[in-house]
């Protein structure tokens, strides 16, 4: 009995330790890049030692994996969650690129995953490259259906080519990540939010003003 009560608590603390090396691993990454990540720089890191840390990870392939997992569940919880709050619509679109930004100047200074991911494993088959492109398109998926949503609000004209509207969204974030990050140029940010109504204006109704949420 003594031993099924403890199977719990060792789980828990299981769970915990691997939460605790997958943050690490995340802040690593940041500023290293998915290629940087290494089972002995974790375990310096942690205090923990490289048998520890390799036991809730069996490869550094499956850390990389698990990082990429990590990244995307708080680029959700920070980005997409919040804007289901707002109505649908151009108003949702709006608050996605909203949190996109601003996730964006949080990352000025250590680098978005995705986009260091995609430089790093672009010409890269395998199964990190497959993690990363994944969670790029969930992420895209759920872009697109914000505004398929404005267009059957008619909140965007009937005709709006979405893939482009998400190209050039998309565009300016990675433009954004590059004069803010790269190049340090003042005002990034706000030409990036400018950037959002000039995307938009040639697929609004032309008898409705942009409504904002």
């Amino acid at each position: 009995m003594r031993a099924l009560a403890s199977a719990p608590r060792a789980q828990a603390k299981g769970q915990h330790t691997r939460a605790v090396i997958l943050d690490a691993a995340l802040g690593l990454a940041a500023h290293v890049g998915l290629e940087g990540l290494s089972i002995g720089a974790l375990a310096e890191i942690t205090t923990m030692s490289k048998s520890g840390v390799f036991a809730h990870f069996g490869s550094r392939e499956e850390l990389q994996i698990a990082v990429v997992g990590q990244y995307h569940a708080r680029f959700d919880a920070e980005v997409f969650r919040p804007a289901l709050a707002e109505p649908r619509g151009l108003p949702r679109l709006r608050a996605l690129y909203a949190a996109w930004l601003r996730r964006v100047t949080v990352e000025i200074d250590s680098g978005c995953l995705y986009i260091s991911g995609a430089v790093e494993f672009d010409d890269r088959p395998g199964p990190v490259r497959d993690a990363l492109a994944a969670m790029v398109e969930t992420w895209r998926q759920a872009l697109a259906r914000a505004v398929r949503l404005a267009v059957d609000s008619g909140h965007l004209r009937a005709d709006c080519d979405v893939e482009q509207l998400l190209f050039e969204l998309h565009g300016l974030v990675l433009a954004l990540h590059h004069d803010a990050r790269f190049l340090r140029r003042p005002g990034a940010v706000e030409r990036a939010q400018r950037g959002f109504d000039r995307v938009i204006a040639p697929w609004l109704p032309a008898a409705a003003p942009s409504p904002r949420g």
